[in-house]
């Protein structure tokens, strides 16, 4: 292949996790653009079907199937009704992750540990369990699992809490080993590690204290992000593409940090 048939994905089909809104969606839209099918899975079914009609611009088949990603039926019954109307999983993005209002280590409750744990660890592990599966049948396929810059050092309040940071390393150790162990099957796992984006990470927009944290982070960036601003969702669309696709063929166990530069001042 050569030119831009090394990044065409059709007769693909992708499952995006969290694909409701933010980078979730703009994976999806790319994905489509590219040609591959998409099976939008997230937790609301309004904006789910709202990604299925932008995805459907592209003239390529779209479903949504709404899913709890920490909890194991859901996950498999995501499978299950992608595999039914679609036929198969070729590139799986696990996308889905939350967050928490930033306490420190000793403040936060045991809740809101257990919960980041559960979507944005345990979620990425039960999909990929169920889909590897599959993807065994096939002999091939991409999985690329979204962690974070967080998860490569700490950070004071208001920006980073300890379980988020934790989350997103663990996500790292997860591609890493699974890439090793499925890479004989055709198989490649890779990760994006992305910065400060424009999304809500699912923390309460319609409070004080996320508003107040709003104004920190907005000062905050400019100082700390070379670039001087947060990336748009828009702005990875490249790298899911890239990984998803055969230029992408002889890549796995990698991390890639999309970050405006922050990291490379460390």
């Amino acid at each position: 292949m050569n030119g831009m048939k090394i990044f065409d994905l059709s007769g693909r089909v992708a499952l995006v996790t969290g694909a409701g809104s933010g980078l979730g969606r703009a994976f999806s839209e790319s994905l489509a653009e590219f040609g591959a099918d998409i099976v939008c899975v997230g937790r609301t079914e309004q904006k789910l079907m709202e990604t299925v009609d932008l995805v459907g611009r592209f003239g390529h088949r779209a479903i949504a199937v709404k899913a709890d990603v920490s909890k194991p039926v859901d996950v498999d019954y995501m499978v299950e009704e992608a595999v039914a109307k679609l036929g198969t999983v070729d590139i799986l993005v696990n996308n889905a992750g939350i967050n928490h209002i930033p306490t420190r280590i000793g403040e936060t409750s045991i809740e809101d540990w257990n919960r980041v744990i559960d979507i944005n660890l345990t979620g990425v592990f039960l999909c990929m369990r169920a889909v590897l599966s599959v993807m065994l049948r096939e002999k091939r396929g991409s999985v690329i699992n979204i962690a974070s810059i967080g998860a490569f050092g700490g950070s004071t309040p208001p920006v980073t809490p300890a379980s988020y940071g934790a989350s997103k390393a663990g996500i790292i150790a997860l591609t890493k080993f699974a890439a090793v162990e499925y890479a004989k099957d055709g198989i490649r796992v890779n990760c994006i590690a992305p910065g400060f984006h424009k999304t809500d990470l699912g923390l309460p927009s319609d409070s004080n204290l996320a508003k107040q944290r709003e104004q920190k982070l907005e000062k905050l960036i400019s100082r700390i992000v070379p670039l001087g601003r947060p990336g748009q969702p828009i702005e990875i669309k490249g790298l899911a593409v890239f990984l998803a696709s055969e230029a992408s063929s002889f890549v796995t166990g990698q991390v890639f940090i999309q970050d405006g530069g922050q990291l490379a001042q460390i």
